[in-house]
């Protein structure tokens, strides 16, 4: 039987559809479309617009700073023991000393012929330690509180930390940005990680500083999470792909810079101090940033808006009498609606924006989960068979260690963002984050199973030259691998704050960017257990990865779309069919936004109410 669509006063929005989202009590087109409306009325990517952005850039390398400050206030130390001898029951052997390699390796150094089963042994017994710092700090949370051999453990849990107040301050701040703004959120959060983060440095045990430094992630979430929302809504289409980028870009400046800044600092409490202190500036944010368009005419704010879009078209120098769509009169309607705001949760009862945004929380929970992989890959084998015979040469490896491992994961990073300009330019979203998906699946799959059929056949014979091969594969193997998953993280989290509403756009980032700090929190945990089942660790995400191909083909194209406002937008974001048809009559596996139609009048209409009676008169009949 056919169904056909009534009159509106036949219409009952009260029942929806299961799985289906009401018609929203929205404002008219001319205000909802504010890419295609409003934008255009203030000015487009004005000189105005540009001001902000490029507000938010500069936080950017603070940022930079102290999302990757553990790397110094918790790096373990290379150390000698002061001591002639260490007494080891009836054995006397001579004095060791241990290097920190690489973040995941020590080696040890004998001053003498012990055997390696004493040394172990005598690691713990020895409590006068002279610590050898390699990152340009004389003194630092490790070697301040002696937080080696059995409280070795005390380091990861402060690296546990930080990550731990990030996934929680983006889950809450994400929401709280939601429902009372980007502007309280950004400014909160400013204000509470000066007094938090300076109280770090003011830490008089590691129990104290741990503490701190969850609180200092939760508010660096809020940060993080407010200027990538409004960064996000106020470019135009064409520009958010690449104002995003520069952003990223100067927070890894701020990773390279890092090392110079801690040895100018020499001590942790110093260099916690000035990471910390720039933040001070953001207060100013109060009077020159102000809260985001696009977010106020989405909760139909109506009042706020109409001062904020007189401001904004005042600094443009737009000529305001203009108005070919009526902006102005239109909101001078809609002055007497109340506000309307929307929490994450209603999520939940949509069809198609829960599956997008649950694939790319997937993707980046990979991409940072699988980057820990191949970076423990790359460096576990390079001080492999290394010895060295004095003192003197102990400081400079520790030295060429952690500068090489350190610069070589930051320019692998920029390696990364820098291929994604042209990849996502060419390819677009969807694309550009299937072909790194495939790249990370290929490397960690080459690594797991392809080494082990190196030299299988004709090398066996010769094991040297067998481990040397398979060495400088996985190398390889693991460059290519940290290069894409970068990519992915990255990408998936662009990506969720395009095709998610305005409504609920902070809480659907704060979920893709809680994911990606589970990934990395998978880091400190391997360490925590001492590397123990690190190849089923692998096996897993690699695993997680060829999922994640297959998820991204069911992902909408967001490049050169509007942002959606409301729930019902983001609806409308249908997957597209990844080539374009070949034949002109072609029909398209899915409809176009243009060609959806609205089935919300088709729920308790006279002829479904007329069918479902007769099947209950059957039924009766039936039974009887």
């Amino acid at each position: 039987m056919a169904v056909e669509r009534l009159d509106s006063e036949e219409v009952h929005p009260e029942f929806p559809e299961n799985g289906s989202v009401a018609t929203e009590n929205t404002s008219s087109g001319v205000l909802r479309e504010y890419d295609e409306s409003v934008a255009p009325y203030l000015g487009g990517f004005g000189k105005y617009q540009k001001q902000l952005i490029l507000l938010t850039w500069i936080p950017a390398l603070f940022i930079g700073y102290s999302q990757n400050s553990d790397s110094l206030l918790l790096a373990q130390p290379g150390y000698t023991c002061k001591s002639a001898t260490v007494t080891l029951g009836n054995t006397t052997i001579n004095p060791v000393s241990y290097v920190n390699t690489t973040n995941y390796s020590r080696t040890a150094y004998i001053h003498g012929n012990d055997s390696s089963n004493d040394i172990n042994k005598a690691d713990c017994l020895c409590f006068d330690r002279k610590y050898n710092l390699s990152i340009g700090l004389v003194q630092n949370v490790v070697t301040k509180w002696n937080l080696v051999c059995d409280s070795t453990w005390k380091v990861h849990i402060a690296k546990f930390s930080l990550l731990v107040g990030l996934i929680f301050g983006y889950l809450v701040m994400g929401v709280l940005a939601d429902w009372f703004g980007r502007q309280p959120v950004l400014i909160v959060s400013v204000f509470f990680i000066l007094i938090f983060g300076l109280t770090v440095a003011l830490s008089v045990n590691v129990t104290m500083f741990s503490t701190l430094r969850f609180f200092e992630g939760f508010c660096l979430a809020g940060i993080i999470l407010s200027l990538y929302v409004m960064r996000i809504e106020i470019c135009d289409p064409g520009n958010r792909f690449m104002m995003t980028m520069v952003a990223s870009f100067i927070a890894l400046l701020g990773q390279l810079l890092l090392p110079g800044l801690a040895a100018l600092c020499r001590d942790w409490q110093v260099l916690q101090a000035v990471i910390i202190c720039p933040f001070i500036f953001m207060i100013a944010f109060i009077c020159i940033f102000p809260e985001s368009l696009r977010w106020l005419l989405a909760t139909q704010q109506y009042e706020k808006s109409k001062s904020l879009i007189l401001h904004i078209t005042k600094k443009n120098s737009v000529d305001t009498e203009t108005d070919v769509k009526e902006i102005m009169p239109e909101l001078e309607r809609e002055l007497t609606k109340k506000p309307k705001k929307t929490c994450i949760v209603k999520m939940v009862g949509t069809r198609n924006l829960w599956k997008n945004i649950l694939v790319l929380c997937v993707n980046s929970l990979t991409g940072f989960g699988i980057h820990h992989c191949f970076a423990r890959s790359m460096m576990k084998n390079k001080w492999e068979n290394t010895t060295v015979s004095h003192n003197s040469d102990i400081h400079n490896m520790m030295l060429s260690s952690f500068y090489a491992d350190y610069y070589t994961m930051a320019g692998i990073a920029v390696a990364s963002c820098l291929a994604m300009c042209p990849a996502v330019g060419f390819m677009g979203r969807r694309g550009g984050l299937l072909m790194f998906m495939i790249l990370t699946a290929l490397a960690s799959l080459l690594q797991l199973g392809f080494l082990n059929l190196i030299g299988k056949y004709n090398l066996h014979h010769d094991t040297d030259l067998k481990e040397t091969i398979n060495r400088k594969f996985s190398i390889a193997f693991s460059i290519i691998g940290m290069f894409s998953s970068h990519a992915v993280g990255s990408l998936s989290i662009f990506f969720c704050a395009e095709i998610t509403p305005t409504v609920i756009r902070g809480g659907g980032l704060g979920l893709v960017l809680a994911s990606a700090g589970f990934g990395m929190l998978t880091a400190p945990i391997m360490e925590l257990h001492n590397q123990k089942g690190y190849f089923l660790h692998h096996v897993i995400f690699a695993c997680c990865t060829l999922i994640c191909i297959i998820c991204i083909l069911l992902l909408p194209e967001s490049r050169h779309q509007n942002l959606p406002e409301t729930i019902s937008d983001g609806e409308g974001y249908m997957r597209q069919p990844l080539l374009p048809p070949k034949k002109g009559g072609e029909q398209p596996l899915l409809l176009t936004n243009s060609e959806l139609k609205d089935y919300s009048g088709i729920h308790e209409t006279p002829v479904r109410h007329a069918a479902s009676s007769e099947s209950n008169t059957a039924n009766v009949v039936k039974s009887s």
